[in-house]
């Protein structure tokens, strides 16, 4: 057998709620440092491409996955995770399930921070969950064809239809998005990733899984 493809022994331990869990602790700190000790957390967890290279931050590939800039930003964030990532996870497993989130996130921070350095955006802070989470997106489309999304809790939508038109959305904005806060490029990151990590991983094309019928 293919290493790469070798299964994990399937487990459920509820990885989703550990992850929720450890964002809402270190936004707390990110609220809280500053006001007691004029220390910076955002500063020193979230990814910047000049820390990273003159001071040799690179826990920051990681880190800026766990921060986030408002609360507004974390809800939405934690709540995607929470209805896409406990299904995901309960089909995957949770070792297979970390796996896939931690790697796409960093590998969509590493793609980001390249193309930062290589454009000359030495002073943007990247941080968020949404890499990562757009990647969980694609997987509970892939592994859930058929399930119905009610978007805003209104529209429905099955779930290859949301994931593809989340993708065409965050490739508009990314293209004719100029000066936004938004890193669309990040998202389309996760989503790219996510893919290669079926194809790598799984020997799935995610494709047929998002244009089947029913």
């Amino acid at each position: 057998m293919n290493p790469l493809r070798r299964p994990f022994r399937y487990r459920y331990d509820s990885i989703v709620l550990y992850l929720i869990g450890i964002n809402i602790l270190v936004f707390l700190l990110q609220e809280i440092l500053p006001r007691l000790f004029r220390f910076d957390l955002t500063a020193y967890a979230a990814l910047n491409p000049v820390l990273v290279i003159r001071y040799r931050m690179i826990w920051q590939f990681v880190s800026y996955m766990f921060t986030h800039g408002g609360i507004s930003h974390l809800l939405f964030n934690m709540l995607a995770l929470f209805i896409f990532g406990t299904q995901v996870e309960r089909r995957l497993g949770s070792r297979e399930f970390l796996l896939y989130y931690m790697a796409t996130g960093v590998l969509a921070g590493v793609f980001s921070f390249a193309v930062y350095w290589f454009t000359g955006l030495y002073h943007v802070f990247l941080l968020g969950a949404s890499g990562a989470i757009f990647a969980v997106q694609l997987a509970y489309a892939v592994l859930f064809p058929d399930s119905v999304v009610f978007l805003w809790g209104i529209l429905p939508l099955r779930a290859p239809v949301m994931i593809l038109g989340f993708t065409a959305i965050e490739l508009f904005s990314q293209v004719f998005g100029r000066g936004s806060n938004v890193a669309h490029l990040t998202h389309l990151a996760g989503f790219a990733f996510g893919w290669l990590y079926f194809l790598v991983r799984f020997g799935a094309n995610p494709w047929k899984a998002l244009t089947r019928r029913r």
